[in-house]
């Protein structure tokens, strides 16, 4: 029986292990500063030798693991208008997305929330929570799905020009 406290590397784990060792952490920053932010700020991977484990931007645009600016771009987006994995901002696009205006993702929750489970005042998605509620299985004050087509939803959603991208043409009344 073999000891499992032994590993046994190919040559091809012991190739990617050496490009881990020798992976280097991306810095750069504008020297441009308005209002106390850099232009700019790239932060990816970790830097041991500054003791960080993931990069953290801070800018006006963010690029970063961890990104806090006006424009935050990264798996942890923070910012006015956010793009990652986990984005949260006035307007946020992401994984789970949560905007206090818009939120556009996988999971939204926001003002206006867009996404496969959406949650807002005015929510669009797969399962849509709101109070006007459209879409596989909606729940709110004022719903339109399969099931449930209430007037004022109706009236609510036809006023949205953006519903003809998804095939809707005409709503009945």
């Amino acid at each position: 029986m073999p000891n499992l406290n032994q590993a046994k590397l190919d040559s091809d784990q012991i190739k990617a292990l050496t490009v881990l060792a020798n992976f280097k952490a991306k810095r750069k920053q504008s020297e441009f500063v308005f209002l106390g932010l850099p232009l700019y700020s790239i932060e990816f991977g970790p830097d041991f030798s500054r003791g960080e484990m993931r990069g953290h931007a801070t800018g006006i645009f963010a690029f970063g693991d961890i990104a806090t600016g006006v424009f935050a771009f990264g798996g942890v987006a923070i910012g006015a208008v956010a793009f990652g994995a986990l984005a949260l901002g006035l307007m946020a696009f992401g994984g789970l997305s949560v905007g206090l205006f818009l939120a556009l993702g996988g999971a939204a929750i926001g003002t206006i929330a867009l996404g496969g489970g959406a949650l807002g005042v005015v929510a669009l998605g797969g399962a849509a929570a709101g109070y006007y509620a459209a879409g596989g299985a909606a729940y709110g004050a004022h719903v339109l799905d399969a099931m449930h087509q209430s007037r004022e939803a109706i009236e609510f959603f036809s006023q949205w020009n953006f519903l003809h991208w998804f095939g809707v043409r005409e709503l009945r009344r």
